[in-house]
């Protein structure tokens, strides 16, 4: 992304390239008129950021649904369906051969029953969120809210409630923020793999319950009344007859539906239909005030602008202004300022113009129990040090707490949010409501620029230095507490000629001895105490913020 692009050279781009003019002349039924229109050139021409999200900096997400129940991590619904995967030999084992027991009888066993949403968010609160995502519906294709365009719903199936009606009261009661993301555009070629057969065994060649089951079958049955068809959203992309391998089925799927495909399904506009009427369904049910979209750029192309254009013409309704953040990912130019650029599982090496988010987990996105035996989670340090980066940068962190299907959290989760409690109760003032400074900051430790790339940034040191401006004060965040002098060279005479240092505090510890000089300015400060990490300095004066 190119730093110095501005949203009026956004503008220009847009309308020489003719896309200003390629909006749909009729919004369909159900959606909100108004003048946000379905282009890029309208979105970007009334869309500006709203300050309660360039405040907030930290939003807690309940990446949470039927994948959980296995708790076997990220994508059940996908590998259980795959011979050979780890997923699929769970499942053959625990549940039964998914020829017979499919994705729907997991999430008929999705039941919440330790489910305690008002507990949960005064928890998210004490750590420092300031808004909250719910899960609206994931890749598997389950609603998790009273959905009026999708039978295949938390009401009808699974825990029998509004998940998302009620993760919504219980923010908003705690004056948070509320949101909710969406996956479904990809359900449809994500779900293939329940089409298709094990290659190899006692039952080869045999589909999977996708394949056969339609709605006639359910008579007398759980599902009496549902059509699987409608959850598993048809044969789009069939593994043909005839593959003998492992490798070979894997490979075949590798190439066609285990692509990242943002159109919608080949001789089947009717589902990208249907995503829209579900989207807005969300939006006016909920209203929030936030919502992500798991797309590169938008879902389904000019279908995508149509639900754009419906939320921003939503929230001038609701606040008579656009108040709202919707987010997607990977985004051209010509989409910056329109909406907000969210970066899964990555980094970046700049400090942006515009505000941005990188949303992360501290396990896998849906609850896998190997993380809590292995003792595998980020640690609150390590989620620390990933906000102050971000912020840094202009940036908000979004992140997940994973729950397993009952609906708790489990220890190690715990004892993570309660060591950034105690963090944001000391060192708050430094994040939220705080804007970037003049730089980001310092430090050896370099970051790979891109999604899903959190894996390759190396350890944090003391040298790693990030800086924050809030009301007129500097602060400096060392990503690791320094064994006694922390040295800030962007700080040195040498580089704010006219700017002075008048005190130096750390949070949580009264003033520190410093001294300034070409080279930086030098705080020594005390060892830490107790769990202590990511130290916070507020540095007073003049010429500095």
């Amino acid at each position: 992304m190119t730093p110095a692009l501005s949203r009026r050279a956004v503008l220009a781009g847009l309308a020489a390239s003719g896309m200003a003019q390629r909006a749909l002349a009729q919004s369909p039924m159900g959606l909100a008129r108004g003048p946000v229109q379905p282009s890029w050139s309208s979105l970007v021409a009334h869309y500006r950021y709203p300050d309660w999200f360039r405040d907030a900096k930290l939003g807690l997400w309940s990446h949470w649904g039927p994948q959980s129940v296995p708790e076997q991590g990220d994508w059940y619904g996908r590998f259980m369906y795959m011979q050979g995967h780890p997923m699929y030999e769970h499942h053959l084992k625990t549940y039964g051969h998914p020829a017979d027991v499919g994705m729907m009888e997991i999430q008929r066993r999705w039941t919440a029953e330790r489910w305690d949403p008002d507990a949960l968010i005064a928890r998210y609160k004490r750590a420092g969120a300031k808004y909250f995502v719910s899960l609206a519906c994931h890749h598997d294709n389950l609603d998790c809210y009273d959905s009026r365009y999708h039978a295949w719903n938390s009401l009808r199936v699974g825990p029998k409630k509004d998940v998302v009606g009620i993760w919504a009261q219980a923010a908003r009661r705690a004056g948070m923020k509320f949101g909710v993301s969406n996956h479904a555009a990809h359900a449809w070629h994500w779900y293939q793999t329940a089409y298709g057969y094990d290659p190899v065994g006692p039952r080869k060649g045999e589909r999977y319950d996708a394949y056969r089951l339609r709605k006639e079958d359910g008579r007398g049955r759980w599902w009496e009344g549902l059509d699987p068809q409608h959850l598993y959203t048809g044969r789009h992309m069939v593994a043909p007859d005839g593959i003998d391998s492992v490798a070979a089925m894997n490979a075949w799927h590798d190439r066609h539906d285990g692509q990242w495909i943002e159109s919608a399904p080949p001789g089947d506009a009717a589902y990208a239909a249907r995503w829209l009427l579900r989207q807005a369904d969300l939006m006016e049910k909920y209203r929030p005030d936030f919502c992500y979209f798991d797309d590169y750029e938008l879902p389904f192309g000019p279908i995508g602008l149509q639900a754009a254009a419906d939320y921003y013409n939503r929230s001038l309704q609701w606040h008579g202004t656009i108040d709202v953040v919707l987010t997607a990912k990977q985004l051209k130019p010509y989409a910056r300022f329109g909406i907000v650029q969210d970066v899964e599982r990555g980094f970046t090496d700049h400090l942006w113009d515009e505000p941005w988010q990188t949303d992360t987990c501290i396990g896998d996105w849906f609850y896998n129990v190997a993380r809590l035996n292995d003792k595998s989670y980020k640690s609150a340090e390590q989620v620390i040090q990933r906000l102050a980066d971000v912020v840094s940068k202009n940036g908000n962190l979004l992140l997940s707490v994973p729950q397993p299907g009952d609906g708790s959290i489990d220890r190690e989760e715990e004892a993570i949010l309660d060591g950034m409690s105690a963090w944001v109760a000391v060192n708050g003032e430094a994040i939220f409501g705080s804007r970037p400074w003049r730089v980001y900051g310092e430090g050896p430790t370099r970051l790979q620029v891109g999604m899903q790339n959190e894996q390759s940034a190396g350890a944090f040191t003391a040298k790693d230095v990030r800086f924050t401006t809030n009301r007129g004060a500097l602060y400096a965040l060392a990503l690791a507490w320094p064994t006694r002098r922390l040295s800030i060279a962007s700080l040195g005479t040498d580089r704010l000629k006219h700017a002075t240092v008048e005190r130096v505090t750390l949070l949580g510890g009264g003033p520190v001895p410093h001294h300034r000089d070409a080279a930086g300015l030098h705080v020594d400060l005390p060892p830490p105490t107790g769990a202590r990490f990511v130290p916070v300095l507020r540095i007073d004066g003049r010429g500095l913020a």
